[in-house]
């Protein structure tokens, strides 16, 4: 057991070492040098994608966020490489972004103009987590204060072209920042209780993450924040 535990660990090592390598030849942006993630970034460069989602956190008052290039196969990596790579606290702290429709909206409900009653929502939610539509879909019954049966409520994975057409984001990619549509956000309640306070998620390119402060993405994004996930 312990010859096996030794090899995982070589592994892991050798893996980082080859995302470093990897690392060292493409651009990559830290945009707070005081961010705890800002010291791990490797060769700092301008990248389009991140200069714009920059520009529109900095104009919004939020300072505490980094950008990271990340290498091609960064998916097929186990969490705690990707970990790793950004430098984050935990694997938990890495986040995803995923596009929910309600299926059952009325059929005057076609946008997201009533953020209470929205056709479609962004929700952000661990890595380690899995989605709890039926948590989603209580949660918004009861701020409409009963008065959308409950059978009106169906909250499903938008189809990949919806989200892209809504988001301007590819999978993979996704991110609440600089979307091209204004779509409600919902945080996971679990990742407001991370400690610290700074999580991962994706920075609008599949090869590009953006780390982030929770309290200022929160500012930012005015998000509903309760429990929609189970470990």
């Amino acid at each position: 057991m312990a010859e096996i535990e030794e090899l995982e660990k070589l592994q892991t090592k050798i893996l980082q070492r080859i995302s470093l390598l990897e690392l060292s030849h493409v651009p990559s942006i830290a945009k707070n040098p005081n961010s705890p993630s800002a010291a791990a970034a490797v060769n700092a460069a301008d990248d389009a994608t991140a200069e714009r989602l920059s520009a529109v956190l900095r104009s919004n008052d939020v300072v505490d966020f980094t950008f990271k290039v990340v290498p091609s196969d960064y998916y097929d990596r186990p969490l705690e490489v990707r970990r790793d790579l950004l430098d984050a606290a935990s694997i938990h702290h890495l986040c995803k972004s995923i596009v929910l429709v309600n299926t059952q909206a009325p059929s005057h409900i076609v946008d997201c103009s009533n953020r209470n009653n929205s056709k479609y929502y962004i929700v952000v939610v661990q890595y380690t987590a899995r989605l709890n539509a039926d948590m989603v879909k209580n949660y918004l019954y009861s701020i409409n204060d009963g008065k959308i049966p409950k059978k009106k409520f169906n909250l499903r994975l938008a189809p990949e072209e919806v989200s892209n057409n809504l988001t301007g984001f590819e999978h993979n990619a996704v991110t609440c920042i600089g979307m091209k549509t204004d779509i409600p956000v919902i945080l996971d309640e679990a990742i407001v209780k991370l400690s610290p306070d700074y999580f991962w998620l994706g920075g609008g390119e599949v090869y590009l993450k953006m780390g982030i402060r929770t309290s200022e993405f929160i500012q930012f994004t005015n998000p509903f924040i309760f429990s929609c996930s189970s470990s």
